[in-house]
């Protein structure tokens, strides 16, 4: 059976992860793979985690599962902390959510249901958008059809050629939202824009179904869910796909949730028992873990505090690499304007180089990033601002 299969190429950011990795020079420079990584290139252990670890594995009795639905302690907290604690959704009755091994696992979900509820629907993305939603989405048999989205004459959204796009689609149509912090462009939306956007939806009657794997990491807590919140407190139906990776920093335990809006508490009921269904066939249960350590977090009025003044450093520390790499640049590349970097949001933006330009990067000078010039500005570090400027200039000719 197994000897018809062909091979496939290889995930570019996976091969570029190990060719960096192997690659012994001590100038290397590694903008490729999406982690948050601090001034020594680690990705650290919050503490806020390290203590609601130790807790849980003190308390912890037994392994067996959960349920198909999940933590039921951190789906209420995480939609809490989505919605913000005062929305007026969370008393409605009309939100339900599943936990999900990691934002991925919410998008699988989402589809799903989509799927199920309507075969013939096709989901709407931003160009560009995150590459695995390709196969996240499709994989569940949806069609994808993309959208306008990215500026990369500015470094900003072409808002009204993507607003001209939008007008067009039939009602019913899904549209797939970056919350924040837009990977991998770090282009948002302002919040008058989304208000627009708002106001088109209604009038289109399409389903949003929103995606925010890096509340924190933008603007802060409130203003990276503000799109949602926004999309939730005004419309029948939403779909909001979540991951704890970044802001929490739990990569590894598989971390998210999906949370359902629904016009009726009998259509959220009805909602509920089909994702438990559809999540029972696809993983079964899922993993515990990183849910009981954000519960753990969130549910202790200390630690939640302590969690957020960590996520604040993160922030910070990516805004302030932005503005200083800009700084950089304009010192040694003063034929081009990177000043767009500064403005964007989250760990993504482009540069803005050929492949050719990129590829150049890689080899004389071992700085990694994709082929279309995506890089993780959390990869870089004080040490080497002026190394990754001077090396960007002479790829430039400058």
């Amino acid at each position: 059976m197994f000897e018809r299969l062909e091979p496939i190429t290889a995930d570019p950011i996976l091969g570029l992860m190990a060719a960096c990795r192997a690659d012994p020079d001590p100038r290397k420079v590694d903008l490729g793979v999406g982690v948050y990584r601090d001034d020594r290139g680690d990705t650290p252990v919050l503490a806020a985690v390290r203590q609601a670890e130790a807790a849980l594995i003190a308390a912890q009795a037994t392994k067996t599962y959960v349920g198909p639905a999940g933590n039921a302690g951190f789906n209420q907290l995480m939609e809490r902390m989505v919605l913000g604690a005062e929305h007026p959704l969370l008393s409605s009755g009309r939100v339900r959510s599943v936990q999900t091994p990691g934002g991925c696992g919410a998008l699988r979900l989402g589809a799903e249901l989509i799927r199920l509820a309507s075969p013939t629907s096709v989901v709407h993305v931003s160009t560009p958008t995150w590459a695995n939603h390709v196969p996240l989405l499709s994989g569940a048999g949806l069609k994808l059809e993309p959208y306008p989205y990215y500026d990369r004459a500015t470094g900003g959204v072409q808002f009204e050629t993507m607003m001209a796009a939008l007008e067009r689609l039939p009602a019913r149509a899904v549209l797939l939202l970056h919350a924040s912090c837009h990977n991998p462009t770090g282009a948002d939306l302002s919040q008058g824009q989304w208000r627009e956007v708002l106001a088109l939806v209604k009038r289109r009657q399409l389903l949003p179904f929103m995606d925010m794997a890096y509340q924190g990491l933008g603007e802060g807590l409130e203003d990276d869910a503000f799109g949602i919140r926004l999309f939730c407190a005004e419309l029948p139906e939403v779909l909001c796909a979540v991951s704890c990776s970044k802001n929490f920093g739990l990569y590894r335990e598989r971390t998210g949730a999906l949370h359902v809006i629904s016009a009726t508490t009998a259509a959220a009921e009805a909602t509920f028992t089909q994702l438990v269904r559809l999540a029972r066939g696809i993983w079964s249960m899922p993993p515990d873990h990183g849910a009981a350590i954000v519960h753990g977090i969130l549910g202790d009025a200390s630690l939640a505090r302590a969690w957020a003044e960590e996520l604040t450093v993160m922030r910070r520390r990516i805004q302030g690499l932005r503005r200083a790499v800009v700084e950089q640049l304009r010192a040694h590349c003063p034929q081009r304007d990177f000043g767009f970097i500064a403005a964007q949001h989250g760990m993504f933006s482009f540069l803005g180089v050929s492949t050719q330009q990129v590829r150049e990067l890689r080899e004389r000078h071992h700085i990694y990033m994709t082929d279309d010039s995506r890089m993780n500005v959390a990869g870089l570090r004080q040490e080497n601002l002026e190394y990754f400027a001077r090396a960007v200039a002479q790829v430039l000719g400058g």
